[in-house]
């Protein structure tokens, strides 16, 4: 099979690389838990000829999971090799080879695992995601799931879920995406790959939730309340380990760091000098030695529950049909009809200006409904041409793709083109300004949601995208409930980091699996090094109910200047419902300000 349609990149150095295409089934959605059932490897060098091939099935030693999808059951694995038997000749495959996935943060991550258990390095060293390089593309597919860019691309596929077949499918994906980028001279989103089976990329044992809210600090010579944050520092008689445990029976809620919010802390030597000790003379927080601490818990108050937000049916009326379950069909009012605007199924690319003068254009084509693209893509319709646009290196494509280039009066006066004579893609897609709302759709508490960030590919700095989980307080219940490079997933699972590219970040949230203090999960982007935001240009944030969804909404954020940290959005409780706002405030100090705002210890 080649990897070339209608252009040769084969003598394009920015697209021609030796590759390495792969596929997995497993057992489960978890890399650090679920096993790989079957696997398949196609290599292709950068001429787009294909010179190598391997698949197997794959006895896990567990059981394989909902067999009902991969159709893989414990008797079609027991006759196969174990992973470990196999390691050898697949790390070959991908040795030197850029590893190519459709959401290859799930193959990556799940190979990386495998290899670890066979005491084995895995030998990639960059990664392309396809789901990522078509969110740059932005075909006119009904989303991005693997068949529909199958059916889009005119690729056949006989055996879903079947890895070998995928990979097959997925080849002829990437032929034509890759031609797609090059055509439009969009820049590949390669990864580089750290050693993922170091034990600091293994997310940390979930912490048990407390259950109750907390009731702030206890009275001078009062008891303790449930739910009460209490930290702990400095040597105790009793093991850190058996305290801790006591205290969570107890329904205390045990804290890693000291914040205003703290109820407590427990030393034998308040003198010390620790950092939490310093913390909690500082903010005036109560000091109890180990002693005194065990007596009060064994004699600590009912607190207050955190309340259950699930939205309930009113008497007399139906619940609402959960997807799967057998129920009576029923009316659901169509949603009201969106005001036509001039730029309702416009995407429009500014290029030139100043950085206000840029930043004032987008919000104008937000205001008259359209998109505002920070990347050149099919999905642009026109270019507005700002003071200096005609010397950026995309003027050249633009001109090639013959896309129509407007002046700045035309965001003045825009004429309305007849109806259907633009493409409708993305047409349901909400186009919210800096501050917009959206409400999330019921019943949005089993919803897995993907909020990606992601900017010009001229910048030469790097972003780091995080995220906080937050309690009422607006703290962090946990160091573990800051999400960030080096702890990519909540400890619960929860909340996780994926990166699709140098210049897109992902934060996927699983609003289920929240624990129950959880009121916001607010996730920021900070500039590592002297640049700002003025520098970066305009971030584009992307809300998704799955990894290969149609886009909820989106929204441009590039007010920010001078500020090297920028709160980009935030998912957040309101009543019985979960909403989405697209926040966009700057911050002139770094990412460590931040962080400790929220109650997170910095060493």
């Amino acid at each position: 099979m080649s990897l070339v349609t209608t252009l040769d990149v084969s003598r394009l150095p920015d697209y021609a690389y030796d590759w390495a295409l792969v596929d997995v089934e497993t057992s489960g959605l978890v890399a650090r838990r679920d096993r790989v059932l079957s696997v398949a490897v196609l290599t292709f060098g950068p001429d787009g000829v294909q010179n190598g091939e391997f698949s197997t099935l794959l006895n896990p030693g567990c059981d394989p999971g909902p067999v009902h999808v991969h159709g893989l059951t414990a008797e079609r694995l027991s006759g196969a090799p174990t992973f470990e038997q196999v390691a050898g000749r697949i790390g070959a495959l991908l040795q030197d080879r850029v590893m190519v996935a459709h959401n290859a943060q799930f193959d990556y991550d799940f190979l990386a695992h495998e290899f670890a258990r066979a005491r084995l390095h895995l030998p990639v060293s960059q990664r392309l995601c396809t789901l990522a390089l078509n969110r740059r593309v932005e075909p006119p597919a009904a989303d991005l799931g693997l068949a529909s860019l199958a059916a889009h691309y005119g690729v056949p596929r006989t055996r879903a879920h079947d890895a070998l077949d995928d990979a097959r499918v997925l080849a002829g994906i990437f032929r034509s995406s890759l031609s797609e980028a090059a055509r439009l001279d969009v820049p590949l989103p390669l990864v580089p790959c750290p050693p993922r089976q170091d034990p600091r990329f293994a997310p940390n044992p979930p912490k048990t939730p407390c259950a109750y809210r907390n009731p702030g600090r206890p009275a001078p010579g009062g008891p303790l309340v449930q739910g009460m944050k209490i930290a702990v520092t400095g040597e105790t008689a009793t093991s850190r380990a058996e305290l801790v445990a006591r205290a969570v029976a107890a329904g205390l809620n045990i804290m890693s760091s000291v914040s205003r919010h703290t109820s407590a802390l427990v030393t034998n030597d308040a003198a010390s000098g620790s950092a939490k000790a310093r913390r909690a003379i500082a903010e005036g927080v109560p000091v109890l030695d180990e002693h005194a601490f065990l007596k009060l818990l064994g004699e600590v108050r009912p607190g207050t529950p955190h309340e259950d937000r699930t939205p309930k049916a009113a008497p007399g009326t139906a619940p609402e049909a959960v997807p799967g379950a057998a129920s009576s069909p029923v009316l659901v009012p169509p949603p009201p009809a969106r005001p036509v605007k001039p730029f309702g199924r416009r995407r429009v690319l500014v290029l030139g200006g100043t950085h206000e003068e840029a930043s004032a254009a987008r919000a104008r084509i937000v205001d008259m409904g359209g998109a505002a693209a920070i990347n050149l893509s099919a999905g642009v319709t026109d270019v507005v041409l700002l003071p200096g646009g005609e010397r950026d290196r995309r003027m050249a494509r633009v001109t090639s793709l013959g896309l129509p280039v407007r002046e700045p009066a035309w965001l003045g006066a825009p004429v309305s083109e007849p109806a259907g004579a633009l493409a409708p893609a993305g047409a349901a897609t909400d186009v919210l300004p800096r501050g917009g709302v959206l409400d999330l759709p019921a019943p949005s508490t089993a919803g897995h949601w993907h909020v990606s960030a992601s900017w010009a590919q001229q910048t030469t700095c790097e972003i780091d995208v995080v995220a906080f989980v937050l309690d009422e307080d607006e703290q962090v219940s946990c160091d573990g409930d800051f999400v960030f490079y080096g702890a990519p997933e909540s400890p619960g699972g929860s909340v996780r980091l994926l990166c699709d590219g140098p210049t897109e970040q992902t934060v996927a949230v699983d609003l289920a699996a929240l624990p129950p203090a959880a009121r916001r999960v607010a996730i920021a982007a900070a500039v590592d090094g002297a640049a700002t935001f003025g520098d970066i240009g305009a971030v584009q944030l992307v809300l998704a109910p799955g990894v290969d969804a149609p886009a909820t909404a989106q929204a441009t954020l590039d007010a920010a200047t001078s500020e090297r940290t920028l709160l980009l959005a935030e998912i957040y409780r309101r009543g019985p419902r979960w909403r989405f706002r697209a926040v966009g405030q700057g911050y002139d100090h770094g990412l460590e300000a931040l962080v400790q705002g929220y109650g997170v210890d910095v060493e």
